[in-house]
């Protein structure tokens, strides 16, 4: 399959490329602004789908959206019927428009304009069209002060600056642009997809929120790294959020330290908190040195030995029924601590041991429950 992106310089042109260019059944090509109209024509040779992407959206001269938006679909769609006329072939196009094509502004109305030309080049040559009409799109390779709120907002935060919310309450919809990416594959891939009342094509998952919602959480992302209590990022828009936030770091913020706590024994560092599922560490020891001696009522922990050779101990605090075992470094295994049971871990080998531990809760010294018991 042959398929012409214009606009492909732009943020969804840029994240559609790079999907495409992993499938060996397609033959990309590609335009931009700076090839102009006339580069039209010879592009669409042999083209079997047109996801036509270009378009002007914040220009100095508002004249420049019927000439961006109007005047490229209109030569794109000529050129796209006189290749047509010539081959016999249908050529499928996918459209981007917006959910401002529903507002009385100059930026919309150029959208409309361009919707109506999508149905009179479907009408004529009955080949299909896909019209998109995006709420805001965000995602990474966005451009800050231009693409979205989103994009500013975390661009400016993962660089130290302030941000301005002037209604935190202002609704907003979202759309991730791995989203959009994925609804575009489908189609190719002969999928039918949903459409609203009107007969525009939708991306699903719309995510509706405010935008004082969304500031709230890039702020939280940046402050995880000295609160170590990361966000629900798993699923969902926080998944998206955080995906695009980090994409905004500069090379120079990809890593950053932890607390070390050391004594006699070895060290201590955490790594990561969760709101609700725990948090995760890890922890060394010398040769010859032991730690824990104690139980929980409820706390419970696992255990990874990741280097070096370990004893663990139990004992039950009621009935004193005791358990040992070894464990290293060489074979993957996760020992459990378990309420009711005091335990301990010794290095046993000869080198410095080191365990990954994660705890079903963040460490409260208030409420540590933790009780010291010697075995």
């Amino acid at each position: 399959m042959r398929i012409l992106i214009t606009g492909a310089d732009g943020f969804i042109g840029r994240n559609l490329r790079q999907h495409l260019s992993t499938r060996a059944d397609i033959e990309l090509v590609c335009h931009t602004r700076a090839q102009g109209y006339q580069a039209l024509p010879a592009l669409l040779a042999g083209v079997d789908v047109v996801f036509h992407l270009a378009g002007v959206n914040r220009p100095q001269d508002p004249a420049e959206f019927t000439a961006g938006n109007v005047g490229l679909t209109r030569q794109l769609l000529a050129a796209a019927e006189a290749e047509m006329r010539r081959t016999g072939r249908s050529i499928e196009v996918v459209y981007t428009s917006s959910t401002q094509a529903q507002r009385d502004n100059p930026y919309g109305a150029s959208k409309r304009a361009a919707e109506a030309l999508m149905h009179e080049y479907a009408t004529r040559t009955q080949a299909p069209v896909h019209v998109f009409r995006l709420p805001n799109v965000f995602g990474k390779w966005s451009r800050p002060d231009y693409n979205s709120a989103v994009a500013t907002f975390c661009y400016r935060v993962a660089r130290g600056q302030a941000i301005e919310v002037h209604d935190p309450d202002a609704a907003l919809s979202l759309v991730y642009v791995d989203d959009v990416i994925a609804a575009f594959l489908a189609l190719i891939d002969g999928a039918t997809l949903p459409t609203d009342a009107d007969g525009f094509a939708q991306v699903q998952p719309v995510y509706p929120t405010t935008v004082g919602a969304v500031a709230a959480a890039i702020r939280s992302f940046a402050a995880s790294r000295q609160s170590l209590i990361t966000e629900r990022v798993g699923s969902g828009l926080l998944r998206a959020l955080y995906a695009t936030y980090v994409s905004f770091l500069p090379p120079a913020s990809f890593a950053y330290d932890l607390v070390q706590h050391a004594d006699p024994r070895g060290t201590f560092v955490e790594m990561l908190k969760t709101p609700d599922c725990g948090q995760f560490s890890f922890f060394t020891a010398h040769p010859g040195v032991t730690r824990g001696g104690h139980y929980h009522h409820s706390k419970t922990e696992k255990f990874l030995v990741i280097r070096g050779q370990a004893r663990f101990r139990f004992r039950h605090i009621l009935t004193g029924e005791a358990h040992e075992l070894v464990t290293s470094g060489a074979r993957p295994q996760v020992v459990e601590t378990v309420p009711g049971w005091t335990h301990d871990i010794t290095n046993v080998g000869s080198d410095e041991l080191v365990v990954m531990l994660w705890a079903n809760e963040i460490f409260d010294p208030t409420r540590p429950d933790t009780y010291a018991c010697p075995l």
